[in-house]
């Protein structure tokens, strides 16, 4: 096991119980992620880096078959506790091969808030784009760029890898790069951008999280896209 996924691993219920119901998860990437995946009755969704099932239960609540996989054990464990029937988990890496899945026969992916953990992300694209149908879509949201230019400082187009403790003390490492960088990488991997979305939180987040919700009313968090696969 990698130093990265052992870091999760000494967390993940932690992290379950956080995400479940924190501004920046719950209020803020989860309802954007959604509504950016659209309609997923009777689809294939491949949930990458799934964690412990948040995405996954929703998606399977409307109607998606789902097919996640996480690096961390503890994570998979707890989004099968989570999600039950519907779906399928399994523990496996981003920058490893999808070999279990046959090119062309998932018709949407999503990685929410995992891409910047990936070292490989170019090379993680690329199997997910093969394994999409023709005009299959993914969804990805990341850091906003900005913001980790505001918190950090540097140059904006600084591209490098951090590691730091977040809330309650998890180590996390996770990569910083400029908007321009992203988009290069989507492309090299196949992908066209046909939507982008610097989302708002969610009304409720102003009575719960006030302090929260009038920060990323002035300064995103978050950036989100849709990309298709071409569909030939």
């Amino acid at each position: 096991m990698s130093d990265e996924s052992a870091g999760w691993e000494d967390f993940a219920e932690d992290f379950e119980r956080h995400a479940e119901v924190s501004a920046y998860n719950a209020l803020y990437d989860r309802p954007a992620v959604l509504a950016l995946l659209g309609d997923v009755a009777g689809l294939r969704i491949l949930d990458a880096g799934c964690g412990p099932g948040l995405y996954a239960q929703e998606l399977v609540a409307r109607g998606a078959t789902v097919d996640g996989f996480d690096v961390s054990p503890a994570m998979v464990e707890l989004a099968r506790r989570r999600v039950g029937s519907g779906a399928t988990f399994r523990v496996h890496a981003l920058d490893a091969r999808l070999d279990w899945l046959d090119g062309g026969t998932v018709d949407g992916a999503l990685l929410a808030l995992v891409i910047h953990h990936v070292d490989d992300r170019v090379g993680a694209l690329r199997e997910i784009h093969r394994v999409l149908r023709p005009g299959g879509f993914l969804v990805v949201s990341t850091h906003h760029p900005t913001s980790d230019w505001l918190r950090l400082g540097g140059s904006y187009f600084d591209v490098e890898k951090l590691d730091e403790i977040w809330h309650r003390g998890w180590r996390v490492r996770y990569w910083r790069q400029p908007l321009t960088r992203s988009c290069a990488e989507f492309a090299e991997a196949g992908f066209l951008i046909e939507r982008l979305v610097e989302p708002l939180p969610q009304p409720e987040m102003a009575d719960r999280y006030p302090a929260y919700d009038a920060n990323l009313r002035r300064e995103p968090g978050f950036i989100n896209f849709r990309l298709r696969k071409p569909p030939v």
